[in-house]
């Protein structure tokens, strides 16, 4: 297939007439014994609380969840006494949230669904991040057989070592990522890291797996994070502030043919989201990343167009990437790497930060006059790489 062909595949169609709704995320705990099942109901009752709905307006349900089985998307609508006509189990991670706006967009589009909820939820107990780690995949255990499975540090050790060698980036441009994130997590108050972060606090962190240390891992946590999917109409109908989808692209197993990954699939639908959105990198007033490392963060910088392959450690030692900080806010609620990472629920945090920033009026970290942002994903490790990138490109509802 020639290049042009696969522009013409993927040239995207337009999401009109489709309103975001009733972010909600849930107060993460570093342990619980609750379930996944109670996590995703509780968020499901919250969603409805704040949309002023009943649980059978909902007839679409989508959910990702690493720790909700043997339970599935299937199970949750017993639990949650629904008789919906559209589902979808999003087994993509860090990915997940806008997989989830997208194919619940296209749902109500198509007419399959009139509201969706869409939820990440995961919980997290002595035991479920050590299973997770030892039997998260296939490909990840062969891999590394027979010395054991080495969880994911060990994989972003290498991948952030093989940045470092091949752009000369330092652990410095890592921690000013870090630092920001901090800063934004105190002013949004929600996050489980609540104290300040210095550089000096950064380079002196214990090492994990070199070169990371322990400010460049998320923390395992308990939580959920959701919002709901429905019309402007019925958006307006109930007088739901909203947020309007411009844009938005999903690409796995980008870029194969690379030892070890140091770009992955938002280079490669990046250019036909901006064209559909009719925006550019410089007209994003806040970008929120899936970040599990910093150097994950910083590829997204790159590969979503902020700045050049390679510049994103130039990038952020001269952009400020604070909420209030006249550069470019990212990640404005502190992030994974001081929220703490909810499993699958990380992937959706992104997404519902930045319907919180388009639809609040008072937050505590609200970017000035927010009218467009971006929030990516990026999940499901195996060893050298992540196979699933997604974005979306979101306005501010009326405008």
């Amino acid at each position: 297939m020639t290049s042009e062909s696969a522009r013409e595949r993927e040239k995207m169609q337009p999401y009109n007439d489709i309103a975001l709704v009733a972010p909600v995320s849930l107060p993460y705990e570093r342990r619980s014994e609750r379930s996944a099942a109670w996590f995703t109901g509780t968020a499901f009752a919250r969603m409805l609380d704040r949309a002023g709905l009943q649980k059978h307006d909902i007839d679409g349900l989508a959910i990702a969840s690493f720790t909700l089985v043997p339970d599935s998307v299937v199970s949750m609508t017993e639990y949650l006494d629904i008789s919906p006509g559209w589902l979808e189990q999003i087994p993509m991670g860090g990915a997940s949230g806008p997989v989830a706006v997208r194919r619940a967009a296209r749902a109500v589009q198509a007419g399959d669904a009139e509201i969706v909820a869409c939820i990440g939820a995961d919980t997290a107990s002595a035991d479920t991040f050590a299973d997770l780690v030892e039997n998260f995949s296939r490909f990840s255990t062969d891999a590394v057989f027979p010395y054991g499975a080495g969880g994911p540090n060990t994989v972003f050790a290498m991948i952030t070592r093989n940045y470092m060698e091949k752009y000369g980036a330092e652990r410095e441009d890592f921690g000013r990522v870090c630092i920001a994130q901090r800063e934004n997590a105190l002013a949004a108050g929600t996050a489980v890291f609540n104290k300040p972060l210095s550089m000096q606090d950064y380079l002196a962190a214990r090492p994990i797996s070199e070169p990371l240390h322990l400010f460049d891992c998320v923390m395992p946590v308990a939580g959920a994070e959701g919002f709901l999917v429905m019309t402007v109409a019925r958006a307006e109908s109930l007088g739901l502030p909203y947020a309007r989808i411009l844009a938005a692209g999903e690409r796995h197993n980008a870029w194969p043919d690379d030892d070890v990954h140091f770009r992955a699939g938002w280079s490669l639908y990046r250019d036909q989201m901006y064209e559909q959105a009719e925006l550019g990198p410089g007209d994003m007033d806040f970008l929120q990343t899936y970040d599990d490392y910093p150097v994950i963060s910083m590829v997204q910088m790159e590969d979503l167009g902020f700045c050049e392959k390679g510049g994103a450690a130039e990038f952020v030692r001269t952009r400020p990437l604070t909420w209030n900080g006249g550069g470019l806010p990212h990640n404005t609620c502190g992030g994974q790497l001081s929220a703490g990472q909810a499993g699958a629920a990380g992937g959706f945090l992104g997404t519902v930060e930045a319907i919180r920033q388009l639809t609040e009026t008072a937050l505590s970290n609200q970017v000035a006059d927010a009218r467009a942002g971006m929030a990516s994903g990026y999940g499901m490790v195996n060893y050298d790489r992540c196979l699933c990138t997604s974005a979306v490109i979101l306005g501010r509802g009326g405008e």
